[in-house]
């Protein structure tokens, strides 16, 4: 137990819901901080007339750069938990936001807003958190993540407006300097004396549970085994990937956020391209964030019912829904295909977030999931860092999004297939009581 730290065992009260909420309030403010890339996407090519890939590849490079780092992350978090390596991360990133401020060139973007920001802020983002919340929770995990996971939304409809007004009224610069103050006064203290990794380092058990046993007659099972052998086993980084479901799931993972973040990335420049307002479409983006509040909670909870795999193809759904509705609006612009965009973005694509500590935590389920889910963490950021760039160059070569539009909307069909063969349901098997 923690020197110092002696949070109640045998009340009502479980410390997890505190883990919850410290990862709420990061997550929420870390990952807008990245995504307000978006934002500071086209205020920058206005100023620097670059091209679109060279401009779009920073938050690429950020994401590709910090692939080395990710399984180090994972094992740091296995060892120490959290609290340190959130902290040194967001001070990187409030770093990288400060120096931003000051570069000229493509080459400043990159090492600022690239590598330090974008880079810097994966352990405090997504990836991050899948590496240690599924420790808390074993019944309900996807619902009790994907609670965690929508402070991405909450923060979303309010930070986008708020920072697009500042960029309108004192520049980009000034949002950048703004963003760096809100993490390093908030984020910092409340993940080094709240958050833990694990609960029996202060003493619990997983879901508040007192000597192995429920706290209540009426608490669910937790997924059943169904492959007791596989089960079993004391699952390392190198046991893992010697099996073909690591690799079904690195391929899933790497082409389920091609899409996520490609869209992220090129869809405000997008919108404003295709005659929507500039505040308008940050509006939008902030829309996907709030309605994600519903596909997060909603997609984890569902999982927990109906199991991992359909909870994955509905998520993955969604981005099909919305390249092609991408693809209708570069011919017919109106603001209900937007809303149709944004919706299938936020209630169905941002539930991939709630399941992706899950899925691996309950196929490799051991006391390096952590590590492991850090290695399947370079196929996502790779995913997600080479999509965006893709996506400019190929902007840049054609004139338009449609041909990245289209291959994007194939690779969620492949992402699909791949979580399918990595079959989580044949090793543990959701069931509703």
């Amino acid at each position: 137990m923690s020197a110092g730290f002696s949070p109640p065992i045998r009340t009502p009260f479980f410390y997890g819901w505190v883990v919850i909420a410290v990862a709420f309030i990061t997550i929420g403010i870390a990952v807008n901080t990245r995504t307000a890339f978006s934002l500071l996407y086209p205020p920058i090519l206005a100023e620097f007339g670059w091209d679109r890939g060279v401009t779009a590849g920073a938050f690429s490079v950020g994401f590709i750069a910090s692939t080395a780092a990710v399984p180090f992350i994972g094992m740091i978090i296995d060892r120490t938990g959290p609290r340190y390596i959130m902290s040194a991360a967001a001070l990187l990133v409030a770093g990288g936001l400060w120096g931003v401020t000051q570069i000229s060139t493509p080459i400043g973007l990159y090492l600022t807003i690239g590598l330090l920001t974008v880079g810097g802020s994966i352990p405090m983002t997504y990836i991050g958190h899948s590496m240690f919340l599924p420790n808390w929770f074993v019944r309900k995990r996807g619902l009790a993540i994907g609670i965690a996971f929508s402070g991405v939304g909450i923060f979303s409809i309010f930070m986008f407006p708020v920072l697009q007004a500042v960029i309108e009224r004192s520049g980009w610069r000034t949002a950048c300097l703004a963003l760096a103050v809100i993490i390093v006064g908030v984020l910092i203290p409340l993940n080094l004396f709240l958050q833990r990794g694990k609960p029996e380092n202060v003493g619990l058990e997983p879901d508040g549970d007192i000597d192995g046993k429920a706290r209540t007659p009426t608490a669910k099972s937790a997924p059943v085994i169904v492959d007791e052998e596989w089960a079993a086993r004391d699952w390392t980084l190198t046991s893992a990937m010697r099996t073909t479901r690591f690799w079904w799931l690195a391929g899933a993972y790497f082409f389920g956020l091609v899409a996520w973040y490609s869209v992220q990335v090129h869809q405000t420049r997008y919108l404003i391209d295709s005659g929507f307002g500039q505040t308008e479409a940050a509006f939008a983006l902030g829309l996907v964030g709030l309605t994600g509040v519903v596909g997060q909670i909603g997609i984890g909870a569902i999982s927990d019912r109906i199991g991992r795999e359909w909870a994955f193809t509905l998520a993955m759904a969604g981005f099909v829904i919305c390249y092609a509705t991408l693809i209708a609006i570069g011919h017919f612009p109106s603001r209900t295909l937007m809303y149709l965009m944004v919706g299938a973005q936020g209630l169905l694509g941002y539930g991939l977030a709630s399941l992706f500590g899950p899925i691996p935590a309950e196929i490799f389920a051991g006391k390096r999931v952590g590590t492991i889910i850090g290695a399947l963490s370079i196929f996502a950021n790779l995913g997600a860092g080479l999509g965006p760039w893709a996506f400019g160059v190929v902007y840049d070569k054609t004139g338009s999004y449609e041909p990245a539009f289209v291959a994007t909307l194939m690779l969620c069909f492949l992402s699909i297939m791949l979580i399918w063969a990595a079959a989580p349901r044949k090793v543990r098997l959701i069931t509703t009581g």
